[in-house]
C-alpha cells in the first residue's frame, strides 16, 4: 500500500486488487489511466499513445469563466516547464471543440484542449459533477500510464498548474 501523503493536495488513497478505476468509478493513485480517445485543439488523441510520457490531464469546468481562464493561463506560462521536464498537458472540459479553439487561442496556451461534450472521459475519470460539468481536478499520470497524484480542492484555480509541475517534477 502506497503511503498516505501528508499533502492534502496530492491524495494517495488505499486500494484494493482491483485494476483501473475504483469500485466508485473513480480514477484514483495507482490506477492505470483508462484508454480514452481525445478530441483535442490538435486532433485526436489516445491516451495510450501518450506511454512513455509524463502526462498532466487537467479538468476544468467551463472555458471563459475567471477560474478556469486564470487556470489556463497560469498553464500557459508554466508550459516550457513541463516541457523541460517531460510533460505533456491536456485541458479537459465539456464544452465544444470550438469553444475550445477559441479559448486556447485567446489566452495563449499553446498544449491542447479536449472537447468531452459527450462527458464520456469526465465520467471515466470520476470527474463529472452533477451540474454536467466538470470537477476541477488534475491527474499527474506517470510514463508507465499510471496516475501518480490527483490534484483537487485548492482555493485557488490557477495553483493547480503549479502543484502539477511540482509532482511532474518529481517523477
Amino acid at each position: 500500500m502506497p503511503p498516505i501523503s501528508p499533502c492534502p493536495y496530492m491524495l494517495r488513497l488505499k486500494r484494493g486488487p482491483e485494476q483501473g478505476p475504483s469500485a466508485r468509478g473513480v480514477v484514483q493513485v495507482g490506477d492505470p489511466v483508462p484508454d480514452l480517445e481525445l478530441e483535442t485543439t490538435a486532433g485526436k488523441v489516445r491516451l495510450s499513445q501518450l506511454r512513455g510520457k509524463k502526462v498532466v490531464l487537467y479538468f476544468f469546468p467551463k472555458a471563459f469563466t475567471m477560474g478556469c481562464t486564470r487556470e489556463l493561463k497560469r498553464f500557459a506560462e508554466l508550459y516550457e516547464e513541463f516541457r523541460k521536464a517531460g510533460a505533456e498537458v491536456i485541458g479537459v472540459s465539456v464544452d465544444g471543440l470550438e469553444t475550445q479553439r477559441r479559448f486556447a487561442e485567446k489566452y495563449g496556451a499553446r498544449f491542447p484542449l479536449a472537447s468531452d461534450a459527450k462527458k464520456e472521459v469526465s465520467k471515466a475519470f470520476g470527474a463529472l459533477r452533477a451540474t454536467g460539468t466538470a470537477e476541477r481536478v488534475t491527474f499527474v499520470i506517470g510514463p508507465d500510464g499510471v496516475v501518480k497524484q490527483v490534484i483537487r480542492g485548492l482555493k485557488k484555480a490557477e495553483e493547480h498548474a503549479d502543484r502539477a509541475l511540482e509532482a511532474v517534477k518529481s517523477l
